[in-house]
């Protein structure tokens, strides 16, 4: 029966009159569509989160990813945790105690409580990292530095975040205090800016640790050995990236399953041997204790207890790569369990070989496995690296989308995993800053005083973002936000004073890197949004256009032109200075800009928006092509493609609307509207035909003739160096360059 319709519907010929009554219905039907496109992209949105839970499957397999991929840093802690709490040995049994305690209650309160439950639901839908917070942000209040901002976008399935209704009149005001203060929006991106590049210092620290620390457990070898040794693993390392963090998830989970039960298992086997007394560290009076009568010695050795966390700031940053649940699973019921049975063993050993305390965990190795647990701490370690690597892609392309970094190649390694990235040129650069950190420092000593800052400092910077955000973006009561900032900012605070007092003994090469990256990102950022000031002041005026309608010089040239820009306000002006050059415009022409929103996905009906430069019979379009820092642009073909279908789906909603809303059969302009429809639609396919040409606007930037030197040096030099020997927008936007045509200009700023 179902055979027998089918085939009725293709054979079926309708009449001229039907099928023009069946045309008047669809556009109807298109406008009816529309306005549930925001419902339904909310709705597939939630599916996809609900999903995303309820898949066990795609979610187990996540979780195990992510403990080859997340967790090498935080799990090869043990290895040097104690050494760092008492670099001169334990004076007391209770101090052992003592440092236990905070060893313990720092895992429990940062990584679990804090994190896992508090800082992973901040993500952005699915992405996590400092920009992710930045992003909510700047969705939900006007404190975004760029004035690109438009009403269309809030419209958007993801950009919109429903939130309880009360405590709203105190999240307005807070509100208010952001959007209208200038100073404020700034401190708040350098606040920002500075927790993507402590998180960038980690991730080239991290790599030239681990590795140092792994190879030079071999006393046997010589120092020279143990570097250049040290030099190859981490160009291999940096090598395998390009092959995604899917593949090497897998292929580094294994050994981290298996490290975490070799840390159990030595650490029960310590408990069991030793014994069970340690156990009263989770007494925190023992904490007291500790700093009873030692306050400063303590204060100092917080330093050592900050180890036992590193790494923790690689769960919220490579959230992207796997998912809120995977990454609460496997640390609640494989992380957690393993790190506190290991330092608990490590305790138990050293209450009756205190003098052990220099190399904890291989001192308390039972000697029959003692070398096959060698070899899987070196990899253990090794595969650390990997944790901050992956965080450092996802933050960088996240910051893309508020032009805080110049245009790098972001490569999308999974299609079946959203979020999973690699940029090519920052891995070479993070590869080559991490083996000159190994060639120049040599050791662990140096590279490990530096480790705690940038740990500390990006762990603060969260808490308060994540604090600011549960007042603005989930108005959530001020008693529990007071309470968490409260908590936590004390507890970091008090780390961070610690590990700044090492700030000569390499202290200061995490800040040394984190200032050079904030003067780039800040940089960029200003001179790019100076320039897209300039150009929406001097946007071209409707009058213009109409003037160069009924300009009889000008020729109009067969085909669609492409006039790409980065002002969405508007026509750019630029476009002028081309019509001077060249006098003649295409028969169709359309003035794209690609538009990167702190989102990170757009449904694909959502992406494009369009509308009318007037005089509609000049055929001339704006269209804003809408992109998430996640989304792929796709090939030319697939992008003119879907540019043509959603302008012929413009073209006809525009007409509907012009009716009021219907088409009135009794109606006798009925025909000529749709004539007009089909007339237009068939204009651009013939001129589509013909080809399409690519107009590029490229505008070099220079600073004021009265303008400060330190100004002309940032704008004239810096800036222009960065622009220069990045990729270029043509690249960006895969413009082939045989139907590519540039027209240049200065802007001064």
């Amino acid at each position: 029966m179902s055979d027998k319709g089918e085939k009725g519907d293709e054979d079926v010929e309708l009449t001229p009159e039907e099928e023009k009554k069946q045309r008047k219905t669809s556009w109807a039907k298109l406008r009816h569509v529309d306005s549930f496109n925001v419902e339904a992209g909310r709705i597939l949105s939630a599916l996809k989160s609900h999903n995303s839970k309820m898949g066990w499957t795609t979610t187990v397999s996540l979780a195990f990813q992510s403990i080859g991929v997340v967790y090498g840093d935080i799990g090869t802690s043990p290895l040097y945790t104690f050494a760092g709490i008492f670099p001169d040995g334990i004076d007391q049994p209770e101090h052992l105690l003592g440092a236990l305690s905070l060893i313990l209650y720092s895992i429990i309160l940062m990584p679990f409580v804090k994190y896992t439950f508090v800082v992973l639901n901040a993500n952005d839908n699915g992405e996590g990292g400092t920009f992710a917070l930045y992003s909510l942000l700047c969705r939900h209040t006007k404190v975004s530095l760029l004035p690109n901002q438009q009403p269309e976008d809030r419209e958007l399935s993801n950009y919109k975040l429903e939130t309880p209704s009360s405590q709203m009149k105190r999240a307005h005001y807070i509100r208010g205090k952001l959007e209208n203060s200038e100073t404020v929006k700034v401190a708040l991106f350098l606040f920002t800016v500075l927790g993507v590049s402590m998180v960038m210092g980690d991730g080239t620290l991290t790599p030239a640790m681990s590795v140092l620390s792994a190879v030079g457990g071999i006393e046997s070898l010589g120092q020279d050995a143990v570097v250049w040794i040290s030099v190859l693993i981490l160009f291999i390392l940096f090598y395998a990236q390009r092959f995604g963090t899917d593949k090497v998830g897998f292929s580094f989970a294994p050994i981290l399953t298996l490290w975490f039960l070799l840390l159990v298992c030595i650490g029960f086997y310590n408990l069991n041997k030793y014994g069970w007394g340690v156990l009263r560290a989770f007494n925190p009076y023992y904490i007291v204790v500790y700093f009873r009568g030692r306050a400063h010695q303590a204060w100092i050795s917080l330093g050592g207890v900050v180890l036992s966390t590193t790494g923790t700031e690689a769960m919220f940053a490579d959230l992207g790569h796997f998912s809120v649940r995977a990454i609460q699973l496997s640390f609640s019921f494989v992380v957690l369990p393993a790190l506190l049975v290991a330092y608990c063993g490590q305790a138990a050993y050293l209450t009756k070989n205190p003098n052990d305390v220099l190399d904890t965990f291989y001192k308390s190795v039972p000697g029959p496995i003692y070398w096959p647990t060698f070899v899987i701490a070196v990899l253990a370690a090794i595969i650390a690296s990997q944790a901050m690597i992956s965080g450092v892609f996802s933050i960088i392309t996240q910051s893309l989308s508020v032009g805080c970094f110049p245009r790098v190649k972001v490569v999308h390694t999974s299609d079946k995993y959203e979020g999973q990235v690699y940029i090519p040129d920052l891995n070479y650069l993070i590869m080559i800053l991490c083996i000159l950190i190994t060639v120049v420092f040599r050791s662990t000593d140096s590279i490990g005083h530096a480790y705690g800052i940038a740990v500390v400092a990006v762990m603060f910077i969260s808490t308060s973002m994540v604090s600011l955000i549960m007042l603005v973006v989930w108005k959530t009561n001020i008693v529990l936000v007071i309470l968490f900032f409260g908590v936590f900012a004390f507890i970091e605070l008090t780390y961070l004073s610690s590990v700044l007092s090492k700030f000569v003994q390499g202290g200061y090469l995490p800040l040394a890197f984190s200032l050079v990256m904030m003067s780039i990102m800040a940089i960029w950022h200003y001179s790019f949004k100076k320039r897209y000031e300039f150009e929406l002041n001097n946007k071209v005026s409707g009058d213009y256009i109409k003037k160069l309608a009924r300009d009889p010089r000008i020729n109009r040239v067969p085909g669609v032109g492409l006039f790409y820009s980065e002002l969405v306000h508007g026509i750019p002006p630029i476009f002028p200075h081309f019509i001077s050059s060249i006098p003649s415009v295409h028969s169709v022409l359309v003035f794209v800009s690609i538009k990167k929103l702190p989102i990170c996905k757009i449904a694909p009906e959502e992406r494009f928006l369009f509308r009318y430069v007037e005089p509609r019979e000049y055929r001339m379009y704006r269209c804003i092509v809408r992109y998430g820092y996640m989304d792929v642009m796709g090939t030319t073909k697939e992008f003119e493609h879907q540019l043509l279908d959603h302008l012929k789906d413009f073209i006809r909603n525009e007409y509907f609307i012009t009716q009021g809303g219907g088409l009135d059969e009794t109606s006798g302009g009925e025909s000529g509207q749709i004539q007009g429809v089909e007339e237009e639609i068939r204009f651009i396919e013939r001129a589509m035909d013909e080809g399409i040409i690519y107009l590029l606007g490229e505008t070099k930037v220079m600073a004021r003739q009265n303008a400060s030197i330190f100004k002309k040096v940032i704008v004239d030099y810096v800036y222009t160096f960065l622009r220069n020997n990045f990729r270029q927008g043509e690249t960006e936007m895969m413009v082939p360059h045989t139907r590519l045509l540039r027209v240049g200009m200065t802007f001064e700023i």
